[in-house]
């Protein structure tokens, strides 16, 4: 297996530290609004590759951050996104009050409260569309909030070996010129970064800085909307320091083996945390592998609010980016089937095209479900190997090739009839967060109206997903419409009263 390694920018094969085992963080969203399509693009690709290494027999622990501590807008001295996020809510409710709504937070200037609510909708959003690391949400979605402790802690170290300093505005910085390899994964220099160099340096704190790349770890502001105690302080950690700690916490070590992420993370973001991460630890790397997913455009264009092209996932999956509603299987293809370091383009055909090739593959694996109702010891179907696991192993391999994965897919559906057939179909489109549970039942409700269709398809997507209270309200609907729902291991049916 190889994989393009953004620390070196070729082409590296794969080895883990531990002999199949995996240590893999993700820089995940920062929860001041609903996550857009191209955050989740980055986010499949990981879960992509998280699939993938368990299907080559790795044991991955895989980690991705919430940061609950609102990002500045511009750099570390501008406006919280919080304080923004709340003059946005605040809106939001006023406009649905006018349409006789109620609001669906108690205390839209509560910081705290706001984070809180984005999270829940990004880590649902995230089990609607099959991201593995959404399920084990409680330990391997740490929280930024969470881990102020352990900021602090790395803060201290980097002060004590003199990797950081206290400026005369009292904040707390790291001295790039201390690490000599910073500038290594983007290609900067320190000879190169001028005031103001990634957007984060601004020009008022320069003749506080020893140089203009130092960036902030801790800045004392009594009155910033979210605050701690330190010892430097009233005040709130730099951005970057985070996901430092919370990658050391959450997979227990100075070294991990991959580090994922979106490209507009080089610089400064990734940056800044091998640098701070190497500086505290003492070791040579933060992570071995540096995986960067490219840019999502909306027909052609970058995608912006103020050109009406700006998608949130909730906006595709209920229907007003398209017109229609999407299935979340179909969004996730549609994110996914381009090569992660190729610009992906989201379009109307797109999503047409995506929803065509997903029925082929759910009408393959239904007809085979009918053709073969048992298919054995459902453990098989994670060691089987054949023309199709083979040829879909060795695209992926090619640095994650699934294009040309998914051809193999697509070119075999024709050709499959055994049981082991089924096996194999059924391992691969699991590595692709595929959903297949329910589809035995298909024939069984064919008779029923649309309506009734469709709200049984979200139900077992829902229990795919394991988003178990959705799962609920569904079938709680389905028996106010007069349907007897059973659920079993091939999915919903449901049965006129």
């Amino acid at each position: 297996m190889r994989l393009y390694n953004s620390l070196g920018r070729k082409l590296e094969k794969f080895e883990s530290v531990q002999d199949k085992k995996v240590t893999m963080y993700s820089c995940g969203p920062t929860v001041y609004d609903y996550a857009h399509i191209g955050n989740f693009r980055s986010f499949l690709n990981s879960d992509l590759l998280r699939r993938f290494l368990e299907f080559k027999g790795y044991d991955v622990h895989h980690v991705m951050n919430i940061t609950d501590v609102g990002h500045l807008t511009e750099d570390d001295f501008a406006e919280d996104k919080m304080i923004v996020a709340s003059r946005r809510i605040k809106a939001g409710i006023k406009e649905a009050k006018k349409q006789g709504k109620t609001d669906f937070l108690s205390n839209p200037n509560d910081p705290y409260e706001i984070a809180a609510f984005y999270a829940d909708a990004f880590i649902n959003d995230a089990k609607l569309l099959n991201i593995k690391v959404a399920d084990e949400s409680e330990t391997n979605m740490p929280r930024a909030t969470n881990t102020i402790a352990g900021m602090q802690s790395m803060i201290s170290k980097l002060l004590e070996n003199g990797s950081a300093y206290v400026a005369e505005d009292k904040a707390v910085y790291f001295d790039v010129s201390t690490f000599k390899n910073y500038g290594e994964l983007s290609g900067n220099s320190l000879d190169d970064l001028k005031s103001g160099a990634g957007g984060r340096v601004e020009d008022e704190t320069q003749s506080i800085k020893k140089h203009p790349a130092d960036f902030l770890l801790w800045k004392p502001d009594t009155k910033h909307i979210m605050k701690w105690d330190s010892p430097w302080g009233v005040g709130y950690p730099g951005w970057h320091i985070e996901c430092s700690v919370m990658a050391k916490e959450a997979l227990g070590c100075n070294v991990i083996d991959i580090h994922t992420g979106g490209e507009d993370l080089v610089f400064p973001h990734h940056e800044c945390e091998i640098a701070q991460s190497c500086a505290s630890s003492g070791e040579d790397r933060f992570a071995n592998f540096w995986i960067h997913t490219r840019f999502l455009l909306v027909d052609g264009k970058k995608m912006s609010k103020s050109k009406g092209n700006f998608y949130t996932a909730r906006d595709v999956l209920e229907g007003r980016a398209t017109g229609s509603p999407v299935e979340a299987d179909v969004l996730r293809f549609e994110l996914l089937k381009t090569h992660y370091r190729q610009n992906a383009n989201f379009t109307a055909k797109g999503i047409t095209d995506s929803a065509s090739n997903i029925k082929k593959i759910k009408d393959t694996v239904s007809r085979l479900q009918q053709e073969h109702a048992e298919i054995g010891d459902q453990s098989q179907i994670n060691t089987i190997e054949s023309k199709l696991t083979k040829d879909f192993e060795s695209a992926l391999d090619e640095d994650l090739n699934v294009s040309e994965a998914i051809a193999s897919i697509l070119g075999s559906l024709k050709n499959l009839k055994t049981s082991d057939d089924l096996k194999s179909l059924l391992r691969v489109v699991s590595v692709l967060g595929i959903n297949t549970q329910g589809l035995a039942s298909k024939e069984k409700t064919s008779s029923f109206p649309d309506n009734i269709l469709s709200l049984v398809a979200k139900l077992n997507s829902a229990r795919g997903s394991k988003d178990y209270n959705a799962s609920d309200a569904i079938r709680d609907e389905l028996v106010e419409l007069g349907y007897e729902v059973r659920i079993s291991a091939q999915g919903a049916e449901v049965k006129k009263k």
